[in-house]
């Protein structure tokens, strides 16, 4: 079928200076803002921010998890200042440990990384009541209005805020790039102003005020940078709602920014904010694109890799010019000294999360844990990284053939994102639950308003079911012009004195090369056909792999290259600065790039990873025998490790020390949503089984995780009486990462597990499909099935 577009002329230059934010005058790299885009230093510039939790994770791990953060992709961190976690008992603010603001500031400021703080004062983060302290919402005033009983608590709150961030700005060189404002306030303007000014009175500078604008938002005009969002599923809806329209949405090309449906759950369903932001004075910019999904009580959704990326891409070929996901690292709340700290039936919010657990699905989990989706994003994020100053001004353009609804699952949905010169085609075929049917005999026109057709690829193709990419149009590689490619751009590198642009083949699709002519004096492939038709240089048949280097002579005498990966070696690819130059470095675990040292993490026997170019020297790794091999045009080393170092798994014998009881009766709250088990129910109806670590494990200086493979409804963790780990049955293996707990009270404790059923009558608990085990075994049975221990050990590689 042919899918055609025509091209809208060029848009007007947009609006710039109408807005009243200013880059402090000191920045080398000025940011601004203009009505489609955002610019950094006159260039225009498209972040990509990534939601993490400081106060959620031990702050002898930030240094590395930011990191990453950095090698997926990310350039700004978001983190919420959650003022629960600071000031649980009035007056006694604290910033020390893992609370330290300021030092997860220098860590960013550090690896140039960006930061928003999100100052609140209310969060929401399904933090114990939204983030504001017990001893607040005990006053006799109205939370989050202009009630001088309530201004009075905040203005302390944010003069501390800003007494840690201070030289943390832009004036001094700092990387707080933006500042969020409240959360999800939708209705009262005047109140996010009074923030803002008390916010700005403390100290607190930022070239970007920004505010969530889901919901219909309404902002004090110009004042706050409005930030939208997206998830692939809920926790916040009823159990048995199915899958919301609301995340159906994002899964269509449309020019719609709002959604309704974030945050619902806690605004009146009889009132709606207004008409929402104006669009036409400001970029589409997002803070909360799924990266995962969390787990409430009633609700636990599955949210696979293939949810998360392909919403993502979605949105950047909808016209988004900021990527920005919630969550991108899970955490673990921290433990309350009067109150456990999660959101809750409790304090009279609908719904009940975990006491501890805060992974999210995200891709880095709780423990640091490296997700597929972690690799799928990373994939776009090495797109934006090289091509983001080309896609940020690009507007999107949709063909006139549209789906009919959000129940049409058979019309193609696609985009492109265009300027006068070139392009981009999006194509997303994928969305959860409900599959989209394959698309054979596909092809594309493309017209653009100088009269030039793009008709490709030339042998019409099968757009696969699940299948979500994005094509280059017109895209100029140094010297020669790419007309287009049925393959994703993921980046460029230098190597061997050339360009080489680096394509990311699609699953199912024969990569397809058309060169304008003009441009190429010659071309040589190391498979496929090659051939001139109507002014291109057709290349097909191309067998993808790390050898697919097609190297072409430009008709100005440069050298270019084009390397078409596999779509599964397309995932592994990083890149950074790594031995005094930029390099890719393929590997299917974990990679940071901390200045010249690259560390590799991973739980192989044997890990191996491979680069391009290839240091000139040889690189040593310790406590590890270094061998290399050619890999196409990648060099592949591989690490023998020393006896003692070895990752294999450790089996743990698990022994039953108590049987379950009965499981405990259904309640629910005022909303009529089931509630999760108190406490008690696990003293009284849990089955208990006791593990014991072996001490070895307990001193490697790497990541250990606990697996556990489980049956039931709610499990949790404890060293002793002290409560160190839990989840809510979703079909997914429990993690428990046993670097954070305590070595002592392991050692003395063990780790005992207590695990309940899930009751008969419990209709109230929605349970992805994924969460029913072999048909042989009860998924309502508390029951521990396996116990494993994985080490992942970090590699640190350095030239010899």
């Amino acid at each position: 079928m042919r899918n055609h577009l025509r091209l809208p002329p060029p848009a007007p230059a947009p609006l710039s200076g109408h807005l009243p934010f200013g880059d402090a005058t000191e920045a080398t790299d000025p940011i601004e803002v203009t009505s489609r885009y955002l610019t950094r230093g006159g260039r225009p510039w498209f972040p990509v921010s990534g939601e993490f939790h400081y106060t959620r994770c031990p702050a002898r791990h930030w240094e590395e998890e930011l990191l990453k953060m950095k090698a997926g992709g990310i350039t700004v961190v978001a983190t919420y200042v959650i003022w629960i976690h600071h000031e649980e008992t009035e007056g006694r603010i604290r910033f020390d440990g893992d609370r330290d603001l300021r030092r997860f500031a220098e860590l960013c400021a550090r690896h140039d990384l960006g930061l928003i703080p999100r100052i609140g004062p209310w969060c929401h983060a399904e933090v114990r009541n939204g983030g504001l302290p017990d001893w607040m919402l005990a006053r006799d005033c109205a939370p989050r209005t202009d009630d001088p009983a309530y201004l009075e608590p905040v203005q302390r709150w944010f003069a501390a805020v800003g007494e840690q961030l201070r030289g943390m700005d832009r004036a001094h060189g700092g990387p707080v790039v933006a500042i969020q404002i409240e959360n999800e306030l939708y209705d009262r303007p005047g109140h996010l102003l009074t923030l803002k000014r008390l916010a700005q009175h403390s100290g607190l500078s930022a070239p970007l005020w920004t505010a969530t604008a889901w919901g219909g938002v309404q902002l004090p005009p110009d004042e706050l940078l409005p930030l939208y969002g997206g998830y692939p599923e809920t926790f916040w809806t009823d159990a048995d709602g199915g899958w919301p329209d609301t995340c159906r949405k994002h899964f269509f090309f449309t020019h719609q920014r709002d959604d309704e449906g974030i945050g619902a759950d806690l605004r009146p369903t009889t009132v709606r904010g207004g008409a929402g932001a104006p669009t036409d004075r400001f970029p589409w910019a997002t803070c909360e694109l799924g990266g995962g999904m969390a787990h409430s009580y009633h609700r636990r959704p599955r949210v696979d890799a293939a949810d998360v990326a392909a919403l993502g891409l979605t949105k950047i070929g909808c016209g988004s010019a900021w990527q920005g996901y919630y969550m991108f690292h899970g955490g673990t709340n921290p433990t309350g000294e009067l109150t456990t700290l999660q959101e809750s039936h409790a304090t009279g919010y609908p719904n009940d999360l975990p006491v501890l657990s805060y992974d999210f699905q995200a891709p880095l989990g709780e423990y640091g844990q490296y997700r597929p989706s972690y690799h799928e994003l990373r994939l776009q994020h090495l797109l934006l990284e090289d091509f983001g100053h080309r896609i940020a001004p690009m507007a999107s353009a949709l063909p006139g053939e549209q789906p009919t609804g959000q129940d049409d699952r058979s019309t193609l949905r696609w985009a492109v994102r265009c300027d006068a010169g070139a392009g981009f085609l999006f194509v997303n075929n994928h969305q959860p639950y409900e599959p989209l049917r394959s698309h054979p005999e596909t092809t594309f026109g493309v017209d653009w308003p100088d009269g030039t057709e793009l008709s490709l690829p030339s042998t019409p193709a099968t757009i696969p079911s699940g299948a979500f990419f994005c094509w280059p149009l017109r895209m100029r590689v140094a010297g020669a012009r790419l007309e287009w490619a049925t393959a994703q751009p993921v980046c460029r590198v230098e190597a061997d004195g050339q360009t080489v642009l680096v394509l990311a083949a699609v699953d199912g699709i024969d990569p397809e090369l058309a060169l304008d002519a003009s441009t190429v004096s010659s071309v040589r492939t190391p498979s496929g056909d090659i051939t001139r038709v109507d002014g291109r240089i057709l290349i097909t048949g191309l067998a993808a792999g790390t050898d697919a280097l097609v190297e072409i002579d430009t008709a100005d005498g440069g050298r270019v290259a084009l390397l078409v990966l596999d779509a599964t070696t397309a995932r592994s690819v990083y890149r950074g600065r790594a031995w005094d130059a930029r390099r890719l470095v393929l590997c299917y675990e974990g990679v940071v790039f901390d200045h010249e040292e690259v560390r590799i993490h991973s739980a192989a026997g044997e890990p191996s990873f491979a680069v391009l170019p290839a240091p000139q020297v040889p690189l040593k790794v310790t406590g590890a025998q270094v061998r290399t091999e050619p890999d196409g045009v990648f060099t592949r080393y591989r690490l023998t490790p020393a006896p003692e170092q070895s990752a294999a798994p450790v089996a743990l014998a698990v022994r039953l020390t108590r049987p379950a009881g009965p499981a405990p009766a259904p309640k629910t709250n005022a909303l009529g949503r089931a509630s999760a088990p108190a406490d008690e129910d696990f003293d009284t109806s849990a089955a208990e089984y006791r593990l014991d670590i072996p001490d070895d494990v307990l001193d490697r200086p790497d990541g250990v995780l606990l697996h556990i493979d489980w049956t039931g409804n709610v499990a949790r963790a404890y060293t002793g009486d002290t409560l160190v780990a839990d989840q809510f049955q979703a079909g997914q293996p429990w993690e428990i990462g046993l670097d954070r707990l305590d070595a002592t009270a392991v050692r003395t404790h063990g780790i005992t597990l207590r695990l309940l059923s899930l009751h008969e009558e419990e209709r109230g608990v929605h349970l992805p499909p994924a969460a029913e085990p072999a048909p042989e075994r009860d998924h309502r049975e508390a029951l521990v099935i396996g116990a494993t221990l994985n080490t992942t050990r970090s590699w640190a590689v350095r030239p010899g």
